[in-house]
C-alpha cells in the first residue's frame, strides 16, 4: 500500500531550513512521505543544497515532476490567477490525489483547503507533532519559532504545549 504524500510548501521547507531542522522534518511524521513538487523546488534556490542532501544522502524526501493535465491542469491555471506558483500546486495536485498539503501560507491556502477538503499542516503543526511524539523538547520549539522570526519570517509566537494543531492525523 502506497503512503500518504505530504507534499511540502517552500515556506515550511524554509522554516525548518532557518532553525537548522530541516533534517529533522521528515521524521517527524515518517509514516507519510514527504515530497517537493518541482514547481515548488525551483522555488527554494536559496536552500537547494539542503534539500538536494535530504534527497540524495538522507533519503527522506523526493522531488515529484509537476506536469498536471487534465482536471488538474485547469485547476492548476485556475488557482495560479489568483496565487503563486509553489501554493497553486500543491493545492491543485492533492486535490486530485487526495494527499496532505504542508504550508503555512493560511492565507492562500486555508479556504481552498476547506471547500476541497484538503488536509494541510502548517510550520507549527510540524513542531507541535515533533513535541508530542518527543522529537523536540518545548524549549526547542520555543527556541526554533524565536530562530525563525529573528530569520525574517513570521510565526505565531506561542507556546507549544498549548497549542492546538489545525487538523489531527
Amino acid at each position: 500500500m502506497k503512503k500518504i504524500k505530504i507534499i511540502l510548501d517552500a515556506d515550511v521547507l524554509i522554516h525548518f531550513s532557518k532553525a537548522g531542522k530541516l533534517s529533522l522534518l521528515p521524521t517527524i511524521l515518517p509514516e507519510y512521505d514527504h515530497t517537493i513538487l518541482s514547481a515548488v523546488y525551483e522555488e527554494t534556490l536559496s536552500i537547494r543544497t539542503q534539500i538536494d542532501n535530504q534527497i540524495n544522502f538522507l533519503k527522506n524526501m523526493e522531488v515529484l515532476p509537476f506536469n498536471p493535465t487534465g482536471q488538474m491542469r485547469l485547476e492548476y491555471a485556475s488557482l495560479r490567477s489568483k496565487y503563486g506558483k509553489g501554493e497553486s500546486a500543491c493545492m491543485a495536485f492533492c486535490r486530485f490525489t487526495n494527499n496532505v498539503i504542508g504550508s503555512s501560507n493560511l492565507r492562500d491556502i486555508k479556504e481552498y483547503c476547506a471547500a476541497q477538503q484538503i488536509t494541510y499542516l502548517t510550520t507549527l503543526d510540524f513542531l507541535y507533532y515533533a513535541y508530542i511524539r518527543g522529537k523536540m523538547s518545548k524549549d526547542e520549539c520555543d527556541g526554533f519559532i524565536l530562530e525563525v522570526n529573528a530569520k525574517g519570517s513570521k510565526l505565531p509566537t506561542i507556546d507549544i504545549s498549548q497549542y492546538s494543531p489545525n487538523t489531527q492525523i
